[in-house]
């Protein structure tokens, strides 16, 4: 009897794993569909447009490419390690304002920001009428620069993207110990030489990290170069696909842009296996002191932040705002409540979803421990790396191949209604892109939870599952309201997948945005920009105090 219990038991045990095992499995075998299916298109035949793009524009698409990715790296380097030196090493009036105000960026898509340069300093623009009502009437468009083509895209995604240098870069000064600052000023190095020998070089995990992600931001980046006429590679897949009906080539191009993509975030990946992200030992090792800045110095700090902010996020919201008081019908004609609805349903969905499937392959990885299971979660998270245009070209990509071969083989009902221009279909691209920050949100939560703590509740009794519902989701609640605001500020902004898989007569604020600038009605596209940016600008203000507290402060 005791015999038969045991096995009983066991085969109880064994079912369940199974049970997460395969949930697990089939959650990152979704989230993966979409990348093998842009590696399987490289094979596929292509039209006449190949041979016309190669002879043409093909390798303009490169070189503006790359391009406008040195530009992005160099602008946001010097932004975002500058800023968090300053914050980070300095006390000067206005120092804990501006350590959670430069990262309201992230709330300003370089697409709005795009729309904002342009309209500031365009022939008879913003900055005309400011100087018109100051001199009075004259020549002025000819004083006034210009930022358009590489030039605005370049500006309009670092002050966009600067954020993830930042952030990243001040969380690991923050943790630098006294020890190396004395030892640096003990052999007589200059404040300069302490910065470049011994701090840089220290945060060099974390600014690798940063620049990774802005490295793939950028080569993602849609709206911006879109609005700019910037050719990318990005552009041409979308115009591969929209103008020239070629779905084969655009996944084609897609695979290019994936290798150099996944390049970059093995990067990131290896350099953030080499940082420390956790705070140093009491006993051994002195918290940082911060030089207080008196006369010029400080003003000069103040005046580096201040500049900072204004031009980042301050700018785009007094140009939108500016638009949406002088002409006022544009915001009597938007239905801001429609558009409020369908944002908001996307986001709760979405997050609904993420959150959901993401602790069942949390939770699977952690009671399997699977090496095949490990390897498959982290080869699906890659999809953050990929462009959204890829993955919604993707996602049509595969379920037209569903429906034309497996569906009409089993002459079942067409599916392409179903996945393709509808919420349905938005939802799961959303899943896809945005499963990585869920996952990894989880992930680092989960690594806080000692597995002794498993092991004791399952002696007490408690099964896989009221193990997971009554320890794990209590524990983890700050962790899942953090990675939902995350995901909803990511939603809020994003513009390719929502544009390509909407369905009919279903716009957001990103979309309406997009439509009215790209009719070059900058001026209606003020008011759902200013809207998006001010209920992003909330949920940040809100996940600020998670990504950026400090304990002794």
């Amino acid at each position: 009897m005791d015999t038969f219990s045991f096995h009983d038991y066991k085969a109880d045990y064994n079912m369940r794993i199974n049970t997460w095992y395969i949930s697990s499995l089939l959650v990152s075998i979704v989230v993966s569909i979409p990348i093998l299916t842009v590696f399987s298109s490289f094979f596929e035949d292509t039209s006449n447009y190949f041979e016309i793009l190669k002879s043409t524009f093909l390798y303009e698409y490169i070189i503006n490419s790359f391009i406008l990715l040195f530009g992005v790296l160099i602008f946001t380097l010097i932004i975002g390690v500058g800023c968090a030196y300053i914050v980070s090493f300095y006390n000067f009036p206005g120092v804990k304002f501006f350590k959670w105000a430069l990262i309201l960026s992230f709330a300003v898509p370089a697409y709005i920001y795009a729309y904002s340069l342009t309209a500031f300093f365009e022939n008879f623009g913003t900055l005309y009428s400011i100087i018109k009502s100051i001199l009075g009437p004259g020549e002025y468009n000819k004083l006034i620069p210009k930022f358009d083509g590489m030039l605005g895209a370049i500006l309009s995604i670092s002050f966009s993207l600067f954020g993830y240098v930042y952030v990243l870069t001040r969380a690991s000064f923050h943790y630098q110990s006294q020890n190396l600052l004395e030892l640096g000023q003990n052999l007589g190095f200059s404040r300069s030489k302490v910065f470049f020998s011994i701090i840089l070089p220290s945060a060099r995990p974390a600014i690798v990290a940063g620049l990774a992600l802005v490295a793939m931001e950028t080569l993602s980046e849609f709206g911006a170069v879109s609005f700019f006429g910037i050719s990318t590679l990005t552009t041409g897949i979308y115009d591969s696909w929209i103008s020239f009906d070629d779905l084969a080539f655009a996944n084609q191009l897609s695979f290019f842009l994936l290798l150099f993509i996944l390049g970059l975030f093995f990067i990131e990946h290896i350099s953030r296996r080499k940082a420390q992200y956790h705070s140093p030992s009491r006993g051994g090792v002195k918290q940082k002191k911060k030089l207080n800045l008196k006369g010029s110095k400080s003003i000069f700090a103040f005046s580096v932040c201040f500049l900072v902010f204004f031009i980042s996020f301050l700018f785009p919201v007094l140009q939108m705002l500016y638009w949406t008081i002088i002409f006022p019908k544009n915001l009597l004609d938007l239905n801001i409540l429609q558009l409020s609805l369908n944002t908001i349903y996307l986001v709760f969905l979405s997050s609904a979803v993420l959150i959901i499937f993401s602790f069942i392959a949390n939770y699977g990885n952690r009671v399997t421990r699977s090496k095949f299971l490990n390897f498959l979660t982290m080869f699906s998270i890659t999809g953050y790396a990929i462009p959204g245009v890829i993955l919604a070209v993707a996602f049509i990509t595969f379920v037209a191949w569903f429906d034309n071969n497996i569906i009409k083989y089993y002459e079942l009902s067409s599916i392409k209604k179903i996945f393709i221009g509808s919420i349905i279909g938005l939802v799961i691209v959303y899943f896809i892109r945005f499963y990585s920050l869920a996952y990894n949100g989880l992930k680092s939560g989960y690594e806080r939870i000692n597995r002794s703590i498993d092991e004791s509740s399952y002696l007490l009794g408690y099964s896989k599952i009221k193990t997971f519902l009554g320890i794990h989701v209590p524990y983890l609640r700050n962790s899942i309201f953090l990675i939902g605001i995350l995901i909803s500020i990511e939603i809020i902004k994003e513009l390719p997948i929502t544009l390509i898989l909407r369905p009919f007569n279903f716009e957001t604020f990103a979309t309406t945005a997009y439509i009215s600038a790209s009719e070059d009605l900058l001026e209606a596209a003020a008011v759902p920009s200013l809207f998006l940016i001010l209920i992003a600008t909330s949920f940040i203000i809100v996940t600020s105090k998670y990504i950026l507290r400090d304990k002794n402060e």
